[in-house]
């Protein structure tokens, strides 16, 4: 299953699951918790059926003899879980509907618990229940949604999904989702930069448990690059930690490191006050994203703890009254979450941590401990987030890094604000590419140069690909467009069009010529100064191919607004209504599906653009607006601040829209304008008619 299939899959299964909800009287909830559990179900059963038959024959061979062991032993030594009949995802879609399906799912979840220790008291059960309070027969429809999951669906897919319908639950809680789940794109990002191939990681505040599995997912990701880059790597050497003070949070946490098969182990705990891992220098990595602004921590609770006086403890400005003494809280326990993540970690270990933007130039006993951590050279880097960036809150955050082991005593900035994907009107998220682009940076400074000339590469390998599949699509499109222009002027730009298309086949010679020369030399680091040279020679051969699709497109651009224009004129000298025909917008539409398909292909070479501009050599260097690496001095110079913005400076950017994607945008905003117009004197209309009729006129 590729990656837009997924998208597909996760968005239809995703349509289904809303739509019964909101015919039901459930909030978001109720819901969450037993539509996850039905994936875990259904991720349980497609493991089993994988090595059903291994276990049958397993057991058959064994039985009789002095190995015999049980069906149920021989299943969690094979996939982790042993699932009686009554458990199988198609017993219970194929139950009658006179029977009890909350019941029999209640009982599908205790079978499963039975054998599987870790999952005692996790799963969902009596939560069915509620699901039937206005119809009795939503459990079985969301059985049957989810059945559409195929069965040959691997456990990363499942666990991708989960995570999908975790992020959705969260987006709709609003407030409250933001409690137990961190955006996707934030924890790439994180794990990007501080690298978790093996050892173990800890997360104090784990809510559903997304740091483990994007850990597990960045291993993932990166197999492939270590192998042609020539590093070694072992799997499965990844063990994860994680408290969370709130159980439902743990048993969704549990749930999806099972689903996405890591190991280790999550514990319901108050950090503050409990550490259950005995977490004083004892983790690889840390990886978090606690609660912004605390302010109710009593003193007492954390003074004596070594995991958050190290480097000293938050305190007021004023001396408590006497009435008060013994009853002191932290101001602001940030920097208490701050302290356990720097104390939590091996001398080698790295952390990555979100914090509110506050933080960074908070003043009094936080600033003494700031300096604490810059002068014992805690800090790796720091990254200004944009805003909007969580469910949550609106409120800017910070990332933070920590480095034990870090070479020197400079500090890496970087201010993302301007860096982001928006999704809808509230929210953004980084695209994989921004994510990707943004952790370069470090890795740039680390000396991992190698790995830069990869990403480029791999942005021109999916540019090519998404260029030829688009030039397949050119010529349908085309004469779609030509089917509907009478004018010669239209008949000419369509023909210009398929012309420069043509280009394409110099340019995947070019393509296919660079390849040849950096194949196999990846591993070597003396070639990269020769590869990043090939990379920005055929770049540049790049830049008048789009240039002139961009000339062509919008001299349709132009034409097709004539031909409407000229359609609107016939029809009121006819006396008819000025509508578009179905012909005009089978051409708007063919138009547009050209525009996309330009506006995708040359995404990728404008991610190689970004990167080439601003790190020519393929080396670090600081970047005016993007990033600066600051020494010690520069940092005491500003009062020991750990906000970006006071070191990479400030540049002025162009949008890098198009002409016809700035006309596209004013359109469209000249249409929500005018729709806004109409519901206002729609609306005073209304109000005038009745305020008549309450004064009888």
């Amino acid at each position: 299953m590729n990656s837009e299939q997924l998208k597909n899959l996760e968005k239809d299964l995703w349509s289904a699951a809303d739509n019964l909800r909101a015919n039901s009287d459930l909030k978001s909830t109720e819901y969450a918790t037993p539509v996850l559990g039905l994936i875990f179900l259904k991720f349980a059963d497609n493991n089993y059926s994988k090595v059903e038959d291994a276990i049958a024959a397993e057991y058959a061979e064994l039985k009789g003899t002095r190995r015999e062991k049980k069906l149920s032993d021989i299943a969690i030594e094979k996939c982790g879980f042993y699932l009686p009949e009554h458990s199988r995802y198609d017993y219970l879609l194929n139950l009658p509907e006179e029977e009890d399906i909350a019941k029999a799912i209640k009982k599908a979840m205790e079978g499963i618990e039975e054998y599987k220790e870790s999952l005692e008291g996790v799963l969902p059960k009596e939560e069915y229940f509620a699901l039937t309070r206005t119809d009795n027969t939503l459990p079985a429809q969301l059985l049957k949604s989810f059945s559409n999951i195929p069965r040959e669906t691997t456990g990363d897919i499942l666990g991708k999904i989960y995570e999908f319908f975790l992020g959705k639950f969260a987006l709709a809680e609003g407030q409250g989702g933001g409690v137990f789940y961190t955006p996707t794109s934030v924890v790439r990002l994180m794990v990007e930069v501080i690298e978790p191939y093996k050892g173990t990681v800890y997360d104090p505040a784990c809510g559903s448990a997304g740091m483990f599995v994007q850990s597990q997912q960045f291993i993932e990701d990166h197999k492939e690059e270590l192998e042609l880059l020539g590093e070694d790597h072992d799997e499965n050497k990844l063990y994860v930690y994680g408290q969370e003070k709130t159980l439902d949070t743990v048993k969704l946490a549990k749930m999806n490191i099972a689903v996405n098969g890591l190991r280790g182990d999550i514990k319901q705990a108050n950090s503050y006050k409990e550490d259950p891992f005995d977490a004083y220098g004892k983790f690889d990595y840390v990886l978090a994203n606690p609660p912004f602004n605390v302010d109710d921590v009593p003193v007492a609770d954390v003074e004596e703890d070594e995991r958050f006086n190290e480097f000293g403890i938050p305190k007021k400005k004023t001396k408590a009254k006497k009435k008060d003494e013994g009853k002191e809280t932290v101001p602001n326990a940030n920097y208490l979450w701050i302290n356990l993540f720097a104390t939590s970690l091996k001398d080698t270990g790295r952390a990555a941590l979100v914090m509110a933007n506050s933080a960074s130039d908070a003043r009094h006993s936080e600033a003494e401990i700031r300096q604490n951590l810059i002068e014992n050279n805690l800090i790796y880097g720091m990254l200004t987030l944009p805003s909007n960036m969580f469910y949550t809150v609106t409120l800017p955050a910070t990332l933070w890094f920590f480095d034990k082991a870090k070479q020197d005593d400079r500090i890496l900035f970087i201010d993302a604000r301007n860096v982001f994907t928006q999704i809808d009107r509230a929210h953004r998220e980084f695209s994989p590419e921004q994510i990707n682009n943004l952790a370069i940076i470090s890795k740039l400074h680390k000396g991992k140069r190698r790995e830069f000339v990869h990403l480029i590469d791999g942005y021109f390998a999916k540019g090519m690909q998404h260029l030829v599949e688009n030039k397949a699509q050119v010529e349908p499109v085309s004469e779609q467009l030509l089917e509907v222009l009478e004018d010669e002027t239209g008949k000419i730009a369509v023909g210009e069009l398929v012309q420069q298309w043509k280009a394409l086949t110099e340019l995947q010679g070019s393509y296919d010529a660079y390849t040849a020369q950096v194949s196999g030399q990846f591993a070597d680091k003396s070639q990269v100064d020769a590869i990043n040279t090939a990379q920005h020679n055929l770049q540049q051969q790049f830049i008048p191919f789009f240039d002139a699709l961009h000339q062509g497109l919008k001299q349709l651009d132009k034409t097709v607004r004539k031909h409407e224009k000229a359609k609107a004129e016939e029809a009121k000298a006819a006396g008819k209504r000025a509508t578009t025909d179905r012909q005009t917008k089978q051409l708007k539409n063919a138009l547009e599906q050209l525009h996309n398909e330009v506006k995708g292909a040359e995404s990728f070479f404008k991610h190689i653009h970004w990167l080439q501009e601003r790190f020519p050599n393929a080396e670090y260097e600081d970047v005016t607006g993007l990033c600066k690496l600051a020494t010690k001095e520069e940092v005491q110079e500003q009062d020991y601040s750990l906000n970006p913005g006071r070191y990479v400076g400030v540049v002025i950017e162009e949008d890098g829209k198009t002409e016809e994607e700035f006309v596209s945008d004013l359109m469209s905003l000249n249409e929500q304008l005018q729709s806004l117009e109409n519901q206002r004197t729609k609306l005073q209309d209304t109000i005038q008619h009745n305020i008549l009729q309450l004064v009888g006129e």
